[in-house]
């Protein structure tokens, strides 16, 4: 359960230390990019703990990694960048659960 609580902690540092300003704002939308794991409904079964997300969701493959980078650095659209660095956050959080339990970053 500790990759669940990254998914809380990691963000809240992050906008702590760089979006100090703009703190609440930043930290609930990293958060709602959380539902980015409704992509797991579509699996059979839903969870299992030793199936790696990143490459086997469809939100979670490397084009949709690729398009969230780009959000990520979008200028003067501190929203978008938000959602873009959130759901970033979420994908390096994934991989490395990926490798903690199954000893690789993604699927193949």
């Amino acid at each position: 359960m500790l990759h669940i609580a990254f998914h809380f902690i990691v963000p809240a540092l992050m906008v702590a230390i760089f979006f100090k300003k703009d703190w609440k704002r930043a930290y609930v939308i990293m958060m709602l990019t959380m539902l980015v794991d409704l992509d797991h409904l579509l699996a059979n079964p839903i969870y299992d703990p030793q199936r790696c997300s990143i490459n086997f969701h469809p939100l979670h493959g490397f084009t949709p990694i690729g398009i969230y980078a780009i959000l990520s650095v979008v200028p003067n659209q501190p929203v978008i960048r938000y959602i873009g660095m959130g759901l970033l956050i979420h994908m390096g959080l994934d991989s490395l659960d990926c490798y903690q339990t199954n000893g690789i970053w993604f699927n193949k």
